[in-house]
């Protein structure tokens, strides 16, 4: 596969995926969940490789969906020469779906999403376990990454959570709830508020927090230690701990998120919010959306801890 929104290396035991579209935040288009897909295949079926290093390159980890295209309803111009026809044409799909003129078939926005889904969920069902290291931001839909991988390390000043939650959109992969508790993800999603790294570790979300000069030390550490394991105990460790979560009923979980998420953008909110993009452009309508709620941006972490300061 010409892999155009990543890149896939193989270093001794460790195959690494580094999410490459660092101008764009690594946003996520309609091909980064298959070339995803690709990638944790590829690092499965190679006998050399123990573990699945993921990580993202630029200022953050992933901004979520690059939606400023389907949002602002200018397709042609959200999208460059480095974009397949199929990004183009399944965004095409998605932008239609938001004009309340047209009829909202929402079986064809489950088709587009839970396509994603099994993007995401192949760092899930991998074999071999996936390590994430997250610095800067993982936000939106960049979280499904990040949340579907084994084990999180963080920057302890990134920002991490799921402001959509506020209006268009849900978690399609619906593993909040697993990571940190029912408790706590309700805590999260009931206002869109954010981890900062530190926070996330504190809440069980992140095995490890470190300083930006300390952080990619503090991850290749963990994951060399991974790669010393027999390649077999690996895979049957991972197979064990998985089952407790499918046993606690995710795929029924993640197909009323994926349908809920194409509900969210046809709520009279979700117009509105549409609205406003196509008026103001996507960045200032997630700008207007936040500043309410006193997060303004990706620029702002650890919501949760500076509204207790």
């Amino acid at each position: 596969m010409n892999l155009n929104t990543m890149i896939y290396e193989v270093d001794g035991r460790i195959a690494r995926i580094t999410l490459n579209r660092p101008k764009r935040g690594n946003g996520i288009t309609m091909d980064m969940p298959r070339e995803l897909a690709y990638c944790v295949e590829q690092a499965d079926i190679n006998p050399d490789v123990h573990v699945i290093a993921l990580s993202g390159n630029g200022s953050g980890f992933c901004g979520g969906y690059d939606l400023v295209a389907s949002a602002e309803q200018s397709l042609k111009e959200g999208f460059n020469s480095a974009d397949t026809e199929d990004t183009v044409l399944s965004a095409t799909v998605q932008s239609k779906n938001h004009a309340p003129s047209e009829t909202w078939d929402p079986m064809t926005d489950y088709q587009m999403m839970s396509r994603n889904v099994k993007g995401f969920m192949s760092l899930f069902h991998a074999d071999k376990p996936v390590v994430c290291k997250v610095h800067g931001f993982c936000v939106a839909g960049g979280t499904d990454m990040a949340l579907c991988s084994d084990l999180l390390v963080i920057e302890d000043k990134a920002k991490i959570g799921y402001p959509p939650a506020r209006v268009w959109g849900s978690p399609t992969t619906a593993l909040w709830a697993h990571r940190v508790g029912v408790t706590r993800a309700k805590r999260l999603l009931f206002t869109g508020d954010c981890l900062s790294g530190d926070e996330a570790l504190e809440w069980g979300l992140a095995v490890e927090s470190a300083a930006k000069d300390t952080l990619d030390e503090v991850f290749e550490n963990l994951v060399q230690r991974i790669a010393m394991m027999p390649i077999n105990q690996l895979i049957m460790m991972k197979k064990l701990l998985n089952q407790n979560i499918e046993n606690l009923g995710l795929s029924s979980t993640q197909l009323i998120g994926t349908l809920f998420d194409g509900v969210t953008r046809h709520t009279k909110e979700g117009y509105e919010f549409q609205q406003s993009a196509a008026k103001s452009g996507f960045m200032q309508a997630v700008k207007n959306r936040d500043e309410p709620y006193g997060d303004f941006g990706l620029q702002t972490s650890g919501v949760i801890r500076k509204k207790k300061e």
